[in-house]
């Protein structure tokens, strides 16, 4: 496996197909097989991909020329497939979440680790580059110390039928499970560990099924907090993510779900804006106070902030969205190579991220009360 490496693809949906199409542009990439309970749709995807068809995953995980299996079902299917994969002594990328219920997702991660497999779900967010830029400002405590944030997910729900197994909470594990772990992976990223503080749902009305459309969750990291809210009811026209950070001098706020614009809000001395113009290559700035008015000096969270521009720099376009994905699953896939090359390389996502995500999906599940 240093110089190929032959996936099997189970599961032969749309984003398996766009997933593995970005595998094959990493040189030494080869789509061996593809299976999937629809027949047609696994013929589909394998003669896209130039692979074979199994019909079923057994017989795929017996393929000894399969190195990895990547796994795009839906999520009540992941535990044991990606036991099943491990077990025959297969790599597994799984698609989120890693299981229904965080205690398979230990389960699954401590085999991997004994048996130096490698065992990751596909949180991708944490490759985007303005998420390393988010890490970079909040490292080097640019905007002094985070206060509070806040994601807010107005999904489409216009392809998803009332039959779609994403209303079945016995076959997606419902919203935050099914969904809500990258967001929570990617604050985890920046912040620390959180602890679920509280967490509501709300159920669609004048329908004859249970259908779970909206939920929020507030997470603590540190003294701070952030809140979390998914709601899946919108024509994809008005489908849109907005996820900000407060800071004690200023604020960042991120656009799309897979970010593609950022726009910052700060005072900051000249150096520090210089810094900040290097790290974004390229970005509109607009001053908001005379040039000129240097060592300024304004008082917040009982604290002296010093500085001598009130700037906001907005970064990335939208017109970037659709490289944006393709980008951060190639270097996913790049850094778990790398790491089945050579386990000392440092991975950006584990089997850890898989299951404390998880861990914080699951106990929002558990304790959310209806309204």
């Amino acid at each position: 496996m240093t110089s190929k490496l032959n996936i099997g693809i189970l599961g032969a949906g749309g984003f398996a197909n766009f997933a593995a199409k970005s595998f094959l542009k990493v040189e030494g990439i080869k789509i061996i097989a593809v299976t999937d309970i629809n027949e047609s749709a696994a013929k589909a995807t394998a003669n896209d991909l130039d692979a074979k068809v199994y019909k079923n995953y057994q017989d795929m995980l017996q393929d000894d020329t399969i190195n990895l299996i990547y796994i795009a079902t839906p999520p009540f299917l992941h535990y044991s497939q990606s036991k099943l994969a491990l077990e025959a002594g297969k790599h597994v990328i799984c698609e989120k979440p890693a299981a229904l219920k965080a205690e398979e997702a230990e389960e699954l991660a401590a085999y991997a680790k004994s048996k130096e497999f490698l065992y990751v779900v596909n949180l991708m967010q944490r490759y985007n580059p303005l998420y390393k830029i988010v890490d970079q400002i909040i490292k080097e405590n640019i905007l002094g110390e985070f206060l509070h944030g806040f994601f807010e997910n107005y999904a489409s729900d216009e392809k998803l039928t009332k039959e779609h197994w994403f209303w079945d909470e016995d076959k997606s594990g419902g919203i935050f499970i099914e969904h809500g772990v990258h967001f929570f992976d990617m604050f985890e990223g920046w912040l620390g560990s959180g602890k679920l503080v509280s967490a509501i749902q709300s159920q669609r009305a004048n329908v004859s099924q249970k259908i779970v459309d909206r939920v929020q969750a507030t997470v603590s990291y540190k003294d701070s907090f952030v809140n979390f809210y998914h709601g899946f009811n919108q024509p994809q026209i008005l489908d849109r993510q907005e996820l900000r950070l407060q800071f004690e001098k200023g604020d960042i706020t991120l656009f799309e779900w897979v970010p593609v614009k950022m726009r910052i809000n700060a005072l900051l001395t000249h150096q520090q804006r210089i810094d900040l113009e290097s790290k974004l290559e390229y970005c509109i700035l607009e001053q908001h106070n005379p040039a000129g008015q240097e060592n300024q000096k304004v008082v917040g969270n009982f604290k002296t902030i010093c500085f001598d521009e009130f700037v906001t720099i907005d970064y990335g376009t939208a017109a970037e969205k659709s490289n944006r994905y393709e980008e951060i699953v190639i270097a996913m896939i790049v850094d778990q190579w790398k790491w089945i090359k050579d386990k000392s390389h440092c991975r950006i996502i584990t089997e850890d991220n898989a299951v404390k995500s998880l861990q914080i999906a699951e106990a929002a599940a558990k304790a959310a009360t209806f309204i």
